[in-house]
């Protein structure tokens, strides 16, 4: 005769070793269900403090960004035709010299724009490998001129 395995519910502590795994495996699903469901709600969602899109925006960087590697570059005729008429009228060809006065590693880097109206921008910028031996940091306006985009005051 064959004797199948019993299931005991004897007091030597089995039926409670059972119960308390029982609640940790239903605490540990329940756990996971909520990290799962949370974190895949906010990656579906978009951020709430995301901007729209400023097509202009893009526009302006990129002037900004042509205008200093130009001067990076020193192709002083590019730049100089990207300023704007009251830029040229405020630059000394002085200032304008010692602006395009570089070292051989002339670098730039533009950080984040602003607005400050419609149709003009402007970006903080560090100049590197000009004269002092630390970066320049400075801002460049960038404004909507009739046919593109102009720089309307020097770094």
């Amino acid at each position: 005769m064959r004797h199948e395995p019993e299931l005991s519910l004897s007091q030597d502590g089995g039926f409670d070793e059972d119960v308390a795994m029982r609640r940790a495996v239903i605490l540990c699903s329940i756990v996971l269900l909520i990290s799962i469901s949370s974190s895949s709600s906010s990656a579906r969602s978009p951020k709430s403090h995301a901007r729209a899109l400023d097509p202009a925006y893009s526009s302006a960087l990129a002037a900004a960004n042509r205008f200093l590697q130009a001067w990076e570059a020193q192709d002083h005729e590019t730049a100089v035709m990207m300023l704007s008429d009251a830029a040229r009228q405020h630059s000394s060809p002085e200032l304008l010299q010692a602006f395009f006065t570089t070292q051989s590693q002339a670098a730039f880097e533009i950080g984040r724009g602003r607005r400050i109206q419609n149709g003009e921008y402007v970006f903080p910028v560090a100049l590197f490998g000009m004269r002092q031996a630390h970066p320049r940091y400075c801002t460049i306006v960038v404004t909507r001129g009739k046919n593109d985009w102009m720089i309307d005051k020097l770094p």
